[in-house]
């Protein structure tokens, strides 16, 4: 196992880099991709992952920045003698078609729960760090012991998706990644001078690097509300600025840069133990970069600010908001309007739900569990039949397999039918499916209702959780340029 300290701040398209450094020096160039895999280090993921990313599934990296002071010319930063922190943590869920990706931070100060954590020791040993309750979600990495692999069980616990890989960048990371590619242009809506972070800069458009660009991302007095919140919308801008730079033609056709980030993002990287070689990085960063910058979009867990403080300085769960928030990531939905997809659904709901509506006691139907929680099929019976007036429904128990999403399966001549149920159920039109029907006992046609994960509850409507992200949540893509305000 290869493992040196590293830390702090967001590297979100390094592996993007690596690709297409990799590509352009391949044939010839084996030492040079010897030496940058000298410089990656890695450290366990004690089992904590899915095992990595793979080319055919969606994707989820989660990436960790600590407040560690380490790197050269870091001493003035962070806390002195500290193990460090995750304080800067996203995770970036790319889907399995790769024509999105969704960047979810997670606040540093969010209560959670941090579960026990089997960790490799320096030693080559491990341990067992018991977890706690109800504490800050910064405290998940370096404290008590705990190593990256914490933080992503603790991301499992809190959001139900667990990552394929993680990556961890040190102060240098912003420095010289924003020097290797001749600086970033931001936008600031107002004068910023932040003794603290020894930000300054006036009003408008800069082009910031290095130690400036550190300054950038760590300031949060000066914008917002002055807190780390307003900090994660101020670093959501500045990796969408840096990641348009990073795929602008004046980087990708300069050698002298690709080979500056090549040996900057190698050297500000540490990474799990399934992501150790500059192949792998490679692998991942030509996934990557499927992407479009327009479908990549940057958003925050929901949260309010904790009720059972009187001074504010910590935040909670949005339990309104960010169990869906979760399962959008976990069901691989899109948070940005994909212009083909929006195409697509738009024809579904308009050719299956427009038309003719038979009467609910008309409609024939038999239930099965796919994936929702145990009961569900019975509880949607017992609705149907009593306050929707669809008598003729049966629970047949569970599916043959679990789906991710709940569908209605019908005949062309049970489209009116399933159009009621639609209407009833709050059904869009990609979960009708057009198909054949089944016989029941009483040797009668009857659509297929199959309730997917998504799936919650009778009389809840699937309609917002097929698609649409919830009201309230902020959201922002990589191609638009905003002003720090």
């Amino acid at each position: 196992m290869k493992q040196k300290s590293k830390a702090k701040k967001t590297l979100l398209w390094t592996g993007g880099v690596m690709a297409f450094v990799v590509v352009a020096a391949a044939g010839g160039a084996y030492l040079y991709l010897q030496h940058l895999n000298d410089n990656i280090t890695s450290v366990s993921d004690d089992g904590a992952s899915t095992g990595g990313f793979q080319k055919d599934k969606a994707i989820n990296i989660l990436l960790i920045g600590t407040d560690k002071r380490t790197g050269a010319g870091n001493d003035g930063y962070g806390d002195a003698g500290s193990a460090g922190h995750a304080d800067t943590t996203i995770l970036l869920h790319v889907s399995k078609d790769r024509s999105n990706a969704t960047a979810l931070s997670i606040p540093r100060d969010l209560i959670v729960d941090i579960p026990d954590c089997r960790t490799t020791q320096e030693d080559g040993s491990t341990k067992v760090i018991p977890g706690e309750s109800g504490v800050r979600f910064n405290t998940s990495l370096g404290q008590e012991g705990r190593t990256p692999s914490c933080t992503m069980r603790t991301v499992t616990e809190l959001t139900g998706v667990k990552p394929d890989n993680f990556m961890v960048a040190d102060f240098n990371a912003v420095k010289t990644l924003t020097s290797a590619v001749g600086g970033v242009e931001v936008c600031l809506a107002k004068d910023i001078d932040d003794p603290d972070s020894h930000l300054k800069l006036s009003k408008g458009k800069h082009v910031i690097e290095g130690e400036q660009a550190l300054a950038y991302v760590r300031t949060r007095h000066s914008v917002g509300f002055g807190g780390d919140l307003s900090r994660i919308g101020l670093q959501q801008q500045f990796l969408s600025a840096l990641m348009r730079k990073l795929k602008s033609n004046d980087t990708l056709t300069s050698p002298t840069k690709m080979i500056k980030l090549a040996e900057a993002g190698t050297e500000a990287l540490t990474v799990d133990d399934n992501l150790d070689s500059i192949t792998k990085l490679k692998d991942l960063g030509l996934e990557l970069g499927k992407l479009n910058t327009e479908n990549l979009t940057f958003t925050t867990v929901p949260v309010i600010d904790n009720p059972a403080e009187k001074v504010k300085t910590t935040v909670v769960l949005n339990e309104t908001t960010a169990p869906q928030v979760f399962d959008m990531i976990r069901n691989d939905v899109s948070f940005t309007e994909v212009k083909e997809q929006k195409k697509k659904e738009a024809a579904a709901v308009a050719a299956r739900l427009k038309g003719t509506k038979a009467d609910a006691s008309e409609v024939r139907v038999q239930i099965l569990n796919g994936g929702a929680e145990a009961g569900s099929a019975s509880a949607t019976l017992l609705w149907l039949q009593n306050e929707e007036g669809v008598t003729k429904s049966e629970n047949a128990g569970n599916a043959p397999k679990s789906l991710g999403k709940t569908t209605l399966e019908y005949a062309p001549d049970q489209a009116d039918q399933a159009r009621r149920l639609a209407a009833i159920m709050g059904l869009s039109g990609s979960a009708m499916k057009p198909g054949k029907s089944v016989t029941n006992a009483q040797g009668l046609p009857t659509m297929t209702l199959t309730l997917g994960k998504d799936f919650k509850g009778a009389g809840v409507p699937l309609t917002s959780a097929a698609g649409k992200t919830p009201e309230g949540v902020q959201k922002s893509t990589a191609d638009k340029v905003e002003c720090a305000k």
